[in-house]
């Protein structure tokens, strides 16, 4: 909306300013931040009062678990509420990219809401059908990724872009809608099974949201991506002012998510913000690298997927318990023990991604 100001600069030129991505994208991270802060605690009331029994908690995981009974769910809520008031505010609106993002957040924060609800009305941890929720989720990231795929050069359409290596593209062709459609959907999973602890999943967000904006405006200015040999993707820098709204929003949910958490980000959050981190990846042309990035929410994907086939296979458990954050929970570590240094790990991997721009 603010960005429309710009049109008026000849008039006054200090309004020029709403041009800058970087301007809007620091802007979306105030008010974002402040939007959550300020709306915050009366969401929380009433998400109380709403579930009374709040999220159902697992018998079978960590004793300390217990004591977290009541807690409410659905803290997406508040997050997705200050990015998309900031990024209707900041942004600009005609870029398709912005769109796509939004639609994609969205979609999974709705199939997220509607598994969170029938967890909590249920007192049950068997919600929305596995099968059915999969199903939906493919058919938002296919329309989102089409969409994108439309807006890219077509020089990059249908390709695959490696990392360090800067000539280098795979083309996929028709089938590179399936494999975004899956970067999209394991990205959403991937959150969602590493959101179990208190600010666990929100750090690495932002974290990987951080990380990306600096690539989305890397990759969207043609001097930048020349400079770095990184494909250069025209107008995908806008998407730099929504991921500056996710890194307010998470930090105004952490305020009330940090130990001990008066809300649950829930299914409704870490459904959303995978399913955004990972249509910024295809966006962005960085897929892979949002594999390395995102690695934290990889390995959490990867130990659950590695525990349910070593169990049918073999009968026996490779961890104590999956995902991969419980695992050490029950090996001793307290919880903010797993939460700090699984931090540092996400820190440690954007660095990591971050590198590979001017490996090149």
């Amino acid at each position: 909306m603010f960005f429309w100001l710009s049109d008026f600069a000849s008039t006054f030129g200090p309004l020029n300013i709403f041009r800058y991505i970087t301007f809007r994208a620091g802007a979306a991270t105030i008010t974002a931040l402040f939007f959550v802060m300020m709306f915050g605690p009366a969401i929380i009331d009433t998400l109380r009062v709403k579930q009374g029994k709040g999220q159902p908690i697992r018998e079978d995981g960590p004793e300390s678990h217990l004591m977290k009974r009541g807690t409410p769910t659905m803290g997406g809520l508040m997050i997705l509420s200050g990015i998309v008031v900031s990024t209707l505010l900041w942004a600009n609106l005609t870029n398709p990219f912005v769109w796509a993002v939004l639609g994609v957040t969205l979609g999974f924060g709705a199939i997220g809401f509607y598994d969170d609800f029938l967890k909590v009305t249920k007192q049950s941890h068997k919600g929305f059908s596995s099968k059915a929720r999969l199903a939906l989720e493919a058919v938002i990231a296919a329309v989102a990724c089409y969409f994108i795929t439309r807006n890219f050069p077509p020089a990059l359409a249908g390709t695959v872009a490696l990392p360090i290596f800067k000539d280098v593209l795979i083309n996929l062709g028709m089938f590179f809608i399936v494999f975004a459609v899956f970067v999209v959907v394991a990205a959403g999973n991937a959150v969602n099974l590493t959101d179990g602890l208190d600010g666990l999943a929100i750090v690495p967000v932002m974290i990987a949201a951080g990380t990306f904006g600096f690539i989305a405006y890397l990759s969207g200015n043609a001097v930048f991506s020349s400079y770095l040999q990184i494909h250069f993707i025209p107008r995908t820098g806008e998407i730099a002012v929504i991921l500056g709204a996710v890194i307010g929003a998470g930090l105004g949910f952490l305020w009330f998510n940090a130990p001990p958490a008066q809300i649950f980000m829930g299914d409704t959050g870490s459904l959303a913000l995978g399913g955004l981190l990972g249509t910024v990846a295809v966006a962005t042309k960085h897929e892979i690298v949002f594999a390395i990035v995102g690695g934290l929410f990889v390995l959490e994907a990867a130990s659950v997927i590695i525990q349910v086939a070593s169990f049918k296979l073999t009968g026996k458990r490779v961890f104590r318990m999956a995902p991969i954050h419980h695992h050490y929970e029950k090996k001793g570590w307290k919880e903010p023990q797993v939460v700090i240094r699984f931090w540092i790990i996400a820190v440690i991997l954007a660095l990591i991604g971050l590198a590979t721009l001017k490996l090149r």
